[in-house]
């Protein structure tokens, strides 16, 4: 019998954490060495179902989805923030997208030693988990810190689904970007997060202010297509961004100021490729004040279409500099309004973009779209060949044969046969008398 592998996580969710938890699944189910399991949770408020509007790619997993543990397992995967990692198992993994700023909390470090191994998406964040120190307590000697192992695990895009399409399926969404009035439109994605005007992580109200400012008063504007909720994807949200997009557009003086489109909703792995790949979608923009990874942008990358995005934290793992627009800034406190517990903690940096990048890159790859193409094909031909899913599963198998101990496996108790005792026939002695 195969050892145990119980995987804890959000794997149901409509959720970078979801999609995430989806591949690590996948992966290790294809190993084929396990026995694996899924105890599916919760992640925030966002969107369950996943799995019942994905069937044909995704059905497998509800076999594997457990109600609870009736014994412990053999390996145990917690793929979650660490402040939540318990050690469950024999051997207990957890597994974090990381951190999008310069620190980490202290119950994150104290998370990750009550694991035998870490893993994160990105080098950034490795960095970040190892620089990580705490005094604990009034004892100067008392250093909280990473002891235990922590490796790269990056994201890996499924190349059956993110590539170039030229047939549609889903002729709402293309008839819906196909009717805006521009052929040039910027495209961004990503939840719009908690902070005041300029310091929510994804940066979403900087994006729009800084493009209705980069082409306000010019003939013949692009368009953005913002992608984007709050927390899920009710009315109430989608009335909630669009006054913020709103608010944003009533603050811009000047004339002939660009269109701003909102994309609200989920969309299923396949509608996004299909969004990537509309003709009208010419460049993706991410002015993110951090990224564990940045998922969004190797999806992107794997089009071939050129890539406007900030100059640090983990999309520098697979974004190359000399074939995509990484704009400059500099590193700043997060406000007090960004600040989340025992997350994102006072006092740590994370990225300010220069608007003067900005504004160059947007006009450059406009105007010289087909030289920024041809870059972007080539930065394409790399995020295929080193971070597809299939990379990504051989890494799993690597980090997997270089920390995991051998444990016993189950036996299974095989009993001799019972064989049935047969009686006698007796025979019918009694005679009837006529």
């Amino acid at each position: 019998m195969k050892n145990t592998f119980v995987i804890s996580c959000p794997i149901d969710t409509y959720s970078g954490y979801g999609a995430r938890a989806r591949d690590f699944v996948k992966s290790i189910v294809e190993l084929n060495k396990y026995d694996v399991k899924i105890l599916s949770q919760r992640w925030g408020n966002t969107t369950k179902g996943f799995i019942r509007n994905n069937k044909e790619e995704w059905g497998f997993l509800d076999k594997l989805i457990i109600p609870g543990l009736q014994e412990k397992p053999d390996y145990w995967c917690m793929i979650t923030v660490p402040n939540e990692f318990q050690p469950v198992g024999k051997y207990n993994i957890g597994l974090t997208a990381g951190i999008e700023t310069t620190a980490c909390d202290i119950e994150w470090i104290r998370g990750c030693n009550k694991m035998d191994l870490n893993l994160v998406s990105s080098q950034h964040s490795k960095h970040v988990f190892q620089m990580s120190k705490f005094q604990n307590g009034n004892d100067p000697k008392d250093i909280v810190e990473l002891k235990k192992p922590i490796d790269v695990l990056f994201e890996g895009g499924n190349l059956d689904i993110y590539k170039v399409v030229k047939n549609f399926k889903n002729k709402k969404l293309y008839n819906q970007i196909d009717s805006i009035s521009e052929d040039f439109a910027y495209l961004s994605v990503g939840h719009w997060m908690h902070g005041n005007f300029g310091h929510d992580r994804k940066n979403i109200a900087f994006t729009i202010k800084s493009f209705y400012e980069t082409f306000k008063n010019k003939e013949n504007p692009p368009a953005l297509i913002l992608k984007t909720s709050r927390v899920n994807a009710s009315v109430v949200d989608k009335e909630l961004i669009q006054k913020k997009i709103s608010d944003i557009r009533n603050s811009i003086i000047g004339k002939n100021i660009p269109s701003v489109y909102l994309l609200h909703g989920e969309f299923s792995d396949k509608e996004m490729n299909e969004l990537y790949n509309h003709p009208k979608v010419k460049s993706m923009v991410s002015h993110t004040k951090g990224e564990g990874f940045g998922r969004p942008l190797l999806e992107f990358s794997l089009i071939g279409k050129p890539i406007i995005a900030s100059g640090w934290s983990g999309q520098l793992d697979f974004l190359h500099k000399d074939y995509t627009a990484l704009c400059g800034g500099k590193l700043s406190t997060l406000d007090k309004s960004s600040e989340v517990k025992g997350m994102l903690i006072e006092g740590s940096q994370w990225f300010d973009i220069d608007h003067n990048y900005v504004n160059h890159y947007y006009h450059d790859i406009i105007n010289n779209y087909d030289v920024w193409l041809e870059k972007a094909k080539n930065q394409s031909k790399i995020s295929k060949k080193e971070y597809c899913f299939d990379k990504m599963s051989q890494r799993i198998e690597e980090i997997l044969d270089k920390n995991t101990p051998e444990l016993p496996k189950k036996m299974e108790l095989k009993l001799p046969g019972i064989d049935k005792i047969k009686m006698p026939k007796k025979e019918n002695k009694l005679k009837i008398v006529k």
